[in-house]
């Protein structure tokens, strides 16, 4: 079995990550908590007047880098190695890419090891990739065709309005090793 999982807001808790360097900014607007969020971009929740700051967060040098791992995604990665199925990485970068890309693959190499660097996928387009499952926290995912895998929605607050499978690292083997 092939299965796919998302980086940001899946393995690299992104949203936590976000909202600490907002609020370390000094910014006049609080920020949104993560348990806050409704919206998959993170700059579609902020006020329009703050959506250029909010960009700026994301494509500045060490914020892919720095963000810590979701709470047990490190241990089911390395725990589904472990049981035999074939795992693999698979995110799109931001367009603004100079530090996004290159801090992805240091990211996995720093919190899951060199050997899941050679298992990282960048694509723009998921829907190209083939696998039997794909973990994600984006809430529809299009692309130029059909996809082969199976969507299980990483669970987070700005995607509880879709209905089908649902994982957090807390019950993956369930839901993954039922599908």
């Amino acid at each position: 079995m092939l299965i796919l999982v998302d980086q940001d807001g899946v393995l690299a808790d992104f949203e936590r990550g976000f909202y600490d360097t907002w609020r370390a900014g000094g910014h006049d607007f609080p920020g949104i908590e993560p348990a806050a969020r409704r919206c998959f971009y993170v700059r579609d929740d902020y006020p329009r007047e703050y959506r250029e700051k909010v960009d700026a967060i994301c494509a500045a040098k060490g914020f892919y880098l720095d963000l810590p791992p979701v709470e047990g995604a490190v241990a089911a990665m390395r725990a589904m190695l472990e049981m035999g199925l074939d795992v693999r990485i698979c995110t799109s970068p931001l367009q603004r890419y100079r530090h996004c890309v290159p801090e992805k693959y240091e990211w996995v190499e720093r919190h899951l090891g060199t050997e899941f660097v050679s298992r990282l996928i960048l694509t723009r387009d998921k829907t190209l990739v083939h696998g039997d499952i794909l973990v994600d926290d984006k809430p529809e995912i299009t692309g130029v065709r059909t996809p082969d895998w199976w969507h299980v929605v990483f669970d987070q607050p700005y995607n509880r309005h879709i209905g089908g499978a649902r994982a957090t690292w807390a019950d993956w083997q369930s839901v993954l090793l039922r599908l």
